[in-house]
């Protein structure tokens, strides 16, 4: 992989894993808890998100090594669930929002090069030679965003799936997933991803998303 590509692979990472976190913290504000608006998490600006490991050394590690895929993490929003307004529903909806708003983004990168191929067989001479940059950008957001969102569903702690699942959980055993060690919890993760054991279990799910996302884009273009 060029070193241009490595690059743009990283943006779309670092971008897509802030939107992800910003969305449980604004989430988090409906439901009633500000801890994450008051420490300024609330913001696109980079700086408060960026967790050096997760962030920058993981994903470019990955892609240097030539991993079927890739993943990262920002710095987790602080939210204080005791602070939501139902913490039996709202734990739940605040997780899965990171998730649906890598799978928003999947989608508007769908919609924008479906669009894009639509132009272009309708109004051949309005396509911009730099149509093809864009949609090879645009198709990286789509694998990065649906891979994100797959590895975060999972019932696996700290990620965003275990917390989905507290809903159907005691209180008691709900808040022993929660309140897990974040740091064990990354390294043994860290370990399945860099062994391939995740991949190889996740890889079928990703192909499906995947398959309905090219799918849309094939019957929008159409």
């Amino acid at each position: 992989m060029q070193t241009s590509q490595i690059i743009v692979y990283i943006v779309v990472l670092v971008f897509s894993v802030i939107i992800h976190e910003i969305s449980h913290a604004v989430s988090a504000l409906w439901r009633g808890d500000d801890t994450a608006q008051k420490l300024g998490r609330i913001t696109l600006n980079p700086i408060p998100h960026l967790d050096l490991v997760g962030s920058i050394i993981l994903p470019a590690v990955m892609l240097l090594t030539g991993s079927s895929f890739l993943f990262a993490w920002a710095k987790p929003v602080p939210i204080n669930f005791l602070r939501l307004k139902n913490q039996k529903t709202d734990i739940p909806l605040v997780s899965l929002a990171g998730p649906l708003s890598n799978i928003l983004l999947a989608l508007i990168s769908a919609l924008i090069i479906s669009i894009i191929i639509k132009t272009a067989i309708l109004f051949p001479n309005l396509i911009p030679p730099a149509s093809a940059a864009v949609i090879e950008f645009l198709d990286i957001m789509i694998r990065v965003n649906i891979i994100l969102a797959v590895i975060n569903l999972m019932p696996i702690p700290p990620l965003d799936g275990s917390k989905i699942l507290t809903f159907f959980m005691p209180r008691e055993l709900a808040l022993k997933i929660i309140y897990l060690n974040p740091q064990i919890c990354f390294i043994v993760l860290i370990v399945f991803l860099m062994t391939g054991i995740l991949g190889r279990l996740i890889a079928p799910v990703i192909m499906v998303f995947q398959s309905l996302i090219y799918g849309i884009i094939r019957f929008a273009a159409s």
